[in-house]
């Protein structure tokens, strides 16, 4: 499995475009063969986290390719974020457990 870790911070005042492109680029993101899941967190300062599961470096690089997340990408480079990083990882171990399973 590979994880990336996608930290940033939005200029001001762009939320209202903001939003409708990252719920279209989350849409787009689940039709990618091997995508596995995503979660977004905003901490209280204002620090937004996207951890997004693949379960291949392959799928990775087919969503880093995908020509309407290029654009956005580049726009969020131009116009929305002040500052971001991220990280990408692979997945030595994982161990998980669910309540419901009762394991």
């Amino acid at each position: 499995m590979i994880v990336t870790i996608f930290r940033s911070r939005l200029n001001p005042d762009v939320q209202d475009e903001y939003g409708p492109m990252a719920r279209h680029m989350s849409e787009l993101a689940r039709t990618i063969p091997g995508y596995v899941a995503h979660k977004g967190f905003v901490a209280e300062d204002g620090e937004r986290v996207t951890i997004v599961e693949f379960e291949t470096e392959e799928a990775l690089h087919a969503w880093r390719r995908h020509p309407e997340h290029v654009k956005a990408k580049r726009r969020g480079i131009e116009s929305f974020f002040a500052s971001y990083s991220f990280q990408i990882c692979n997945v030595i171990r994982s161990r998980s457990r669910s309540a419901e399973s009762g394991r």
